[in-house]
């Protein structure tokens, strides 16, 4: 039997050596009772995210050579779904929705407000961990425009100041 390459996660432990990780477990267990089967991908990658928090790249080669799936499938299918996450996220996230309404009613001014107060730009996490900062296309909160979610919390008629003022309590706890 061909043993699968070694997978790293974020501490660079293999997960080949982590076989008394319950997550590691929790994951094996999921693709069995897909049976390993190729269309259960995206209910495996949520799985998988949901106890890792993020699907580096390791545990996407994992769950490839798993469901013998190209590695390239795998990724490409983690990054086409913007609900996937390649990168671990901070204890608090902000995301802006940058939908037509939103945009119109003032969502640039919002992310400006945030890559001034936080000091980083969508997509990234600050370097402590505490805040990672996203986009959405639509929240589909197109009434109380613009809107911002704020450790999954939608929050409606935001401004700059707002924003600000909120990140502050985020970043305070540093």
């Amino acid at each position: 039997m061909v043993t699968p390459p070694p997978i790293r996660t974020a501490n660079s432990t293999s997960l080949q050596h982590m076989s008394n990780d319950s997550r590691l477990k929790v994951l094996d267990a999921t693709m069995k009772r897909h049976q390993y089967q190729q269309d259960a991908l995206i209910e495996i990658l949520h799985k998988a995210q949901e106890l890792f928090g993020y699907l580096g790249n390791d545990l996407l080669l994992y769950i490839a050579y798993h469901l013998k799936l190209p590695p390239s499938h795998v990724y490409g299918v983690a990054t086409f779904y913007h609900l996937f996450s390649l990168t671990p996220k901070g204890i608090h996230r902000c995301v802006v929705c940058i939908g037509t309404a939103c945009y119109v009613k003032g969502a640039a001014a919002l992310l400006s407000a945030v890559e001034q107060c936080a000091q980083i730009h969508p997509g990234e996490t600050t370097a402590d961990d505490q805040l990672s900062f996203s986009t959405a296309r639509c929240l589909g909160a197109c009434g109380i425009a613009p809107a911002v979610v704020f450790d999954g919390n939608v929050c409606g008629h935001q401004t700059p100041e707002l924003v600000c003022d909120r990140l502050q309590t985020f970043l305070a706890q540093r």
